[in-house]
């Protein structure tokens, strides 16, 4: 019998942290957004042992990644938070265990490739890997580690929005075994046809029908009140008719991704941004401008994108890289959003390419707004004031936020300076607005080549009060029955 090595396991903690066991270091990280890990077997005693993770937070004062944190909160900028808010455990593992899954599917040959890593072993050892479902008699390959191992599937099913078929998967190496699930599930741009460049969906056109979600709790700020509230927002949202979510410059805990994965909700992935300041008269008013007349910004004024330091770069790409890395197993996520909005912008182009080379699976929508370099699978618009007009493109082409609609519900906000782009007063007003939109901007231009709409937002959010439900989720300010009419007319 093996040695068993005791692993301790932290989701997120923000932003620097120094974790010791009994006194002794045995991780620093960097990072508020992302998991690790450490091996403390060998700093444990039998009893009384002590853990203390020391954390450090800039939040905003400094290049680390943020998302929309602020010391000084307001409008479309949060209350910063601090600290451990994913969940924290410990998995007794064998000596050398599995260290890292990697399942792509290979929609067009039917079959998934499996690569496993084991502690210290880049290559040799067996493993076994064996897929279930209910309908097929369970499937097993075996190979070696660190190298692809293809697993045919006959009958494939499909994963969807519509049907989110997973299958079961168990990996065996050594003592170590794991369960986990994978999916059919391929996203693409084809040209439709008319010769229109489309997002498709298992080799068809798909429109995608989204929400901008901050992920942000009255309660726990990042941190969900429990797991049925994440659960709650996805399955609201498909209620609607949505079927995308845009999770917008945050990472969740992988329970919110599992329950994309299993209810059927197709993700756009944010990367979480950083850098110094932003200079609002260049990355917001004088951007705004210049995507009026069709004039390109481009993203090599790293000061007045917040991007100077060179460190702060390297940061920012080592990220992506884990980002990607992380959720690469969850088939509900179809786009990797690299910038939004040039907040800390930079060098956009070879940004992409290295994530392009971490995941060919996806598409990469580069520059989400202004400040687009003419690269990626997607020419990305925010619209929130002006006639929208598309024409078709060598790229797909979507409206990745519109709407940011404003209604206050009473007993349902938390202060009483409020944000929104177009305010209203009652709910059927709202309601209106939203349809009018809908109808003149959206539904034209989906023949015209639109292949994808991202309403903001989800909820409201402190001062930001345009969301479909208020920031406590009670209550939908617009009417039910309207919002699912219209996501039924966009389709293509």
């Amino acid at each position: 019998m093996e040695k068993k090595r005791w692993i301790l396991h932290f989701g997120a903690v923000d932003q620097y942290a120094v974790v010791s066991v009994n006194g002794k270091v045995v991780k620093r990280h960097l990072g508020g957004y992302l998991p690790f890990s450490a091996d403390v077997t060998d700093f444990l005693k039998e009893t009384g042992n002590e853990l203390t993770v020391r954390v450090r937070d800039l939040s905003d004062t400094f290049y680390y990644s943020r998302g929309k944190q602020k010391l000084k909160r307001g409008g479309m900028f949060y209350t910063a938070q601090s600290g451990i808010w994913q969940t924290v455990w410990m998995e007794l593992v064998p000596e050398v265990h599995i260290e890292e899954l990697t399942v792509t599917p290979l929609y067009d040959e039917a079959a998934f490739c499996v690569k496993v890593k084991l502690t210290g072993r880049e290559v040799g050892g067996q493993v076994s890997v064996t897929l279930f479902s209910e309908d097929i008699q369970p499937i097993q390959a075996e190979g070696e580690v660190g190298r692809d191992i293809r697993v045919l599937v006959p009958d494939m099913r499909s994963w969807s929005p519509e049907e989110p078929f997973l299958y079961e998967l168990e990996v065996s190496a050594g003592e170590d075994r794991v369960r986990s699930y994978a999916a059919m599930r391929k996203v693409s741009v084809e040209k439709d046809a008319k010769g229109v460049p489309r997002i498709f969906l298992n080799n068809r056109p798909y429109f995608q029908r989204g929400v901008l979600d901050q992920g942000y709790w009255p309660e726990g700020l990042y941190t969900p009140p429990c797991d049925e509230a994440m659960v709650y927002d996805i399955c609201r949202m498909k209620n609607l008719g949505f079927n995308m979510l845009r999770k917008h410059i945050k990472i969740e805990p992988q329970r919110w991704y599992y329950h994309c994965d299993r209810i059927g909700m197709l993700v756009w992935q944010d990367m979480v941004n950083g850098g110094r300041s932003y200079q609002s008269w260049y990355v917001t008013y004088l951007a705004t401008a210049m995507e009026y007349f069709h004039l390109r910004m481009h993203d090599s004024m790293l000061g007045l994108l917040g991007r100077r330091e060179e460190r702060g770069r390297r940061q920012f790409v080592s990220e992506v890289r884990e980002t990607i890395r992380v959720l690469y197993n969850h088939p509900s996520i179809v786009t990797w959003v690299i910038f939004n909005e040039g907040w800390g912008q930079f060098h956009g182009e070879a940004v992409t390419q290295i994530a392009r080379k971490a995941d060919k699976s996806r598409l990469i929508d580069q520059a989400s707004g202004w400040f687009d370099q003419g690269g990626g699978d997607i020419r990305s618009i925010h619209d929130y004031f002006f006639p929208l007009y598309i024409k078709a493109e060598r790229r797909v082409t979507a409206l990745t936020e519109f709407g940011g609609y404003s209604l206050c519900i009473p007993g349902h906000y938390m202060y009483r300076k409020v944000y929104g782009y177009r305010i209203y007063r009652k709910k059927s007003e709202l309601t209106r607005g939203y349809r009018e939109w809908i109808e003149r901007e959206v539904l034209p231009n989906i023949p015209r080549g639109l292949s994808a709409a991202i309403y903001t937002q989800l909820s409201d959010v402190e001062e930001e009060t345009n969301g479909l439900l208020t920031y406590d989720r009670e209550v939908l300010k617009l009417e039910a029955k309207t919002v699912r009419e219209l996501n039924e007319r966009m389709r293509l």
